[in-house]
């Protein structure tokens, strides 16, 4: 179910990831939260006030706080430990591999601010790499939640299930894309829009960019696929075959190095099953720099504009190698 109109929520989304904990954790004692001294960029200081004896700041020390994580997961505790995304995965990535993944104990990690949403922080902290680094580690699970109704859904479904599981979330205000109430379903990845010519698969920031050009596509007589998928690993392949089958050509859009995203997840789900055309709309090889989010998006070619083009040269490349 999507909204009647995609404007950006009053709510924060890192408001929605604090109150949504408190609330499991006011039902599950097993809840508890860790931080790398950024207690206050993660908004989980109410967290923290209501369950002091189950909030562990455990300073700049994001190595130690996954490990520390690890540990309580092996007591019982279900632990989602935060920090910004180029901290909660390349700094942390032997501890996620060893202490979580390898030991196959039960944690969530969340990287907040990922790709250009990072903005004036720069390159130093704007991971367009985080979900590449954690997607080699066997049996992890890679998440990113569109707006605040999907985080919201799928760390429900987390206080319930077992693993490891990474979720990117970016802090500020999302757009809006679905209603209040749309269900989700970790690793399924859903369809807003049907169409024949082209799928877009989008993740993250970019739906929003991808819904408005598949409205400029439709007003060039173009009917456009456009499809979320919000869970990396495991990907959708059922779904994405079927996508590639019907419409023949995809374009994928991310926050992310094209390089080892979901754009290469894709790839590999279709190159499997129905080779098609893929053109992949992202960051390409780069490493990220400082400016507003509005600046990076044109800089890094993330615009619905950027999408349009890729859509066109899909098409076309469909057309080119159609058997006769």
């Amino acid at each position: 179910m999507l909204r009647n109109t995609f404007e950006k929520e009053q709510c924060l989304m890192r408001d929605t990831y604090c109150n949504t904990l408190m609330e499991l954790a006011s039902d599950n004692d097993s809840i508890v939260a860790l931080d790398a001294d950024l207690v206050g960029s993660s908004g989980m200081k109410p967290f923290w006030k209501k369950f002091p004896e189950r909030f562990f700041n455990c300073g700049i020390a994001e190595a130690n706080m996954i490990g520390i994580a690890a540990g309580l997961s092996a007591t019982g505790k279900i632990p989602f430990a935060h920090s910004f995304g180029t901290f909660a995965t390349r700094r942390t990535c032997d501890q996620v591999f060893q202490s979580c993944a390898y030991a196959k104990l039960n944690v969530r990690i969340v990287g907040s601010d990922p790709g250009v949403t990072a903005a004036l922080n720069g390159g130093t902290h704007m991971p367009f790499e985080d979900m590449a680094v954690l997607r080699a580690i066997p049996e992890i699970t890679l998440i990113e939640p569109a707006d605040s109704v999907q985080l919201r859904s799928v760390l429900i479904q987390l206080a319930d299930a077992y693993g490891v599981y990474y979720i990117r979330m970016m802090r500020k205000n999302p757009v809006g894309i679905f209603a209040e109430g749309t269900p989700f379903r970790i690793g399924r990845g859903v369809v807003l829009q049907p169409g024949f010519d082209v799928t877009l698969v989008a993740s993250g920031i970019l739906l929003h960019e991808a819904m408005k050009a598949a409205n400029t596509l439709s007003e060039m007589g173009i009917s456009v696929r456009v499809v979320n998928i919000f869970t990396w690993k495991p990907i959708d392949k059922e779904l994405l075959t079927q996508c590639a089958e019907e419409t023949g050509a995809i374009v994928t859009c991310e926050n992310h190095n094209i390089i080892g995203g979901l754009g290469s997840a894709v790839c590999e789900a279709v190159c499997e099953t129905v080779p098609v055309p893929v053109e992949r709309v992202g960051a390409c090889d780069r490493f990220g720099e400082v400016g507003t989010e509005d600046y990076l998006r044109q800089a890094f070619g993330m615009t619905s504009a950027d999408i349009v083009e890729a859509a066109k040269r899909a098409i076309a490349k469909k057309k080119k190698y159609k058997p006769a």
